[in-house]
């Protein structure tokens, strides 16, 4: 049956940025699918945690700031997980961070904050849990990308060229690991109403002119994630390599 090739029972997936939001709904999703979690994050995951272990998943959680973590820090959660779950099949490669300023007086410590969490330790992340995959011959790893993946924005130069960085990287990995059996492939979310959108949200005439070029007339939600994660984590994305898949309600498409 077709519905059996997106099950993940049996899965462990790893979903960094399980908090809340996007990758709160993603570690959910994902263990309604029968997947358990292992959570990434600088803050605690409570609420992650209750809702996982409720569905009856088993749930483990790395407490650690991705904006200061080492190489040998990553390698080493991936090798808790490993000890604690057995494996690791899925990786989420979510979290994320955004500064706004106009380019003219961007600092650099705003430019290496975003550029460490949003692409160095996606990379070396991906790194180490690749290491596993390929010694253990499948696995798949969804990126967290944009839609400044694809245009340039306003005031955000570093998320920008983070977000475009991980996008060529979904493309790079996917090409080295494909003969191994991992897919590598990328989410894009349009613009989402989650804490990183907060202060367009709350700028009525920034807030109007998003709208006003989403075919869908709203906001996403993290709930609008849920099909997409589940497709490119199950083995229904078997022969899906590099690809990005927008979730923007039309935002591209305008």
């Amino acid at each position: 049956m077709i519905l059996d090739s997106f099950k993940l029972d049996g899965k462990v997936v790893l979903v960094t940025g399980a908090a809340q939001g996007l990758g709160q709904g993603m570690a959910l999703a994902l263990a309604e699918a029968g997947a358990d979690i292992a959570s990434l994050d600088r803050i605690g995951c409570e609420g992650t945690c209750e809702a996982v272990r409720a569905l009856g998943r088993k749930y483990c959680e790395s407490v650690v700031d991705l904006r200061a973590a080492s190489v040998d820090d990553l390698k080493a959660v991936v090798a808790r997980i490993v000890d604690e779950l057995g494996h690791i099949d899925i990786l989420v490669n979510n979290a994320g961070t955004i500064r706004r300023t106009p380019a003219v007086d961007f600092s650099e410590t705003d430019w290496d904050d975003v550029l460490q969490i949003n692409l160095k330790a996606a990379f070396f992340l991906a790194q180490a849990v690749g290491r596993v995959m390929i010694a253990q011959g499948s696995g798949k790893i969804i990126n967290t990308v944009s839609m400044l993946s694809f245009q340039g924005g306003i005031t955000v130069p570093s998320y920008t060229a983070s977000k475009s960085g991980l996008a060529g990287l979904t493309r790079a990995l996917a090409n080295e690991w494909a003969k191994h059996n991992i897919n590598v492939n990328a989410i894009a979310p349009g613009y989402m109403a989650t804490d990183n959108t907060a202060a367009l949200r709350a700028d009525p005439a920034r807030s109007t002119s998003i709208l006003d070029r989403i075919p869908a007339g709203r906001w996403g939600t993290p709930d609008d994630l849920r099909g997409a994660v589940i497709f490119l984590a199950s083995s229904a994305s078997d022969y899906v390599n590099g690809a990005i898949i927008p979730v923007d309600g039309g935002w591209l498409a305008r």
